[in-house]
């Protein structure tokens, strides 16, 4: 029996939509946002390769204590050494800035007067403790011991000094030359190794009396006499151990400064004085050097201007 289009089932199929399937594009905006992250990563770490250390800490203090820094003022990350300025109510500023009313750290204050004055005499006690061992090498090694009414040892402004004086009987140099006898040789060995216990530089000049120099040679006096007797200790000091650099001066006085003014005649004025200067002598002794150097490259300059003229 056939049925009439009333009687037919009605079948309604429903055709689930599925909403783009493998076409779909939220992996493209995963991979988007991925992109973005690694780009931002990649400019942060090229940031911090190419700023300076002093910037990143002013970079990371900021962050650390931003709202401190902006409220109380002061150094920090206002500091002109950093990045970011700040640290005050002007924005111009380079440095911090401290708010009115704020009381500041207590400044260190130095007197160097003071300092001058301790150096100064850290240095003099280091020189009397000098002065005690030469003078306990005297009583004691067989070298200097049969000499020790000619080797004066005293402290002068300049340094401790110590003279080597002829006696009637017993001079330093034969006579009339700078040929040391073998005894000052000895001397002066033995006086070396302890000057070459301090650091201080040492002046050597050589002194006669008033007798006027009969050598014989032209032109040859007291003068060229006591300086070639000073450069002779020089050679000695050296011969003895003493370090070359340790040399600041060596000149030859003659009788300009006797030890005995109520006696120029007197042998004892014939001496070699080393002084063992101290930090003032040795700056004095080099500006004297450099304004003598000068003196010279100025003299030079006018010979060679007037040589020029025409």
């Amino acid at each position: 029996m056939a049925l009439d289009d009333s009687q037919r089932p009605i079948v309604i199929r429903r055709v689930k939509k599925q909403a783009g399937g493998h076409h779909g594009g939220a992996w493209k905006i995963a991979y988007a946002d991925f992109v973005t992250a690694m780009m931002a990563f990649f400019l942060l770490m090229w940031l911090l390769g190419s700023t300076a250390k002093g910037d990143l800490q002013g970079i990371a203090d900021y962050f650390r204590t931003p709202l401190q820094v902006a409220l109380s003022g002061g150094s920090g990350a206002g500091d002109a050494a950093h990045v970011i300025k700040g640290g005050g109510k002007d924005l111009t500023r380079l440095e911090g800035q401290v708010l009115q009313g704020e009381i500041e750290a207590p400044r260190r204050s130095y007197n160097l007067k003071a300092a001058q004055q301790e150096l100064a005499r850290i240095e003099k006690r280091k020189l009397s403790e000098l002065k005690g061992r030469l003078q306990a090498s005297i009583e004691t090694l067989p070298a200097l011991k049969p000499f020790k009414d000619q080797l004066l040892i005293d402290i002068t402004i300049d340094g401790l000094r110590v003279q080597i004086v002829d006696e009637q009987n017993r001079p330093m140099f034969a006579m009339g030359s700078a040929t040391l006898q073998p005894y000052t040789r000895e001397i002066l060995h033995e006086i070396a190794k302890v000057l070459n216990e301090v650091p201080n530089r040492v002046s050597i000049s050589g002194h006669t009396d008033a007798h006027p120099y009969s050598g014989g040679q032209r032109g040859y006096s007291n003068w060229e006499l006591s300086a070639d007797r000073a450069n002779a200790s020089r050679r000695e000091l050296l011969g003895g151990g003493m370090e070359e650099s340790k040399i600041a001066r060596v000149v030859g006085l003659a009788s300009s400064v006797p030890f005995d003014p109520e006696d120029p005649h007197n042998p004892i004025n014939r001496r070699i004085s080393i002084i063992v200067m101290n930090k003032r002598a040795e700056a004095e002794a080099a500006e004297r050097h450099i304004g003598i150097g000068r003196s010279a490259e100025l003299a030079e300059t006018i010979d060679d201007r007037q040589a020029n003229k025409p």
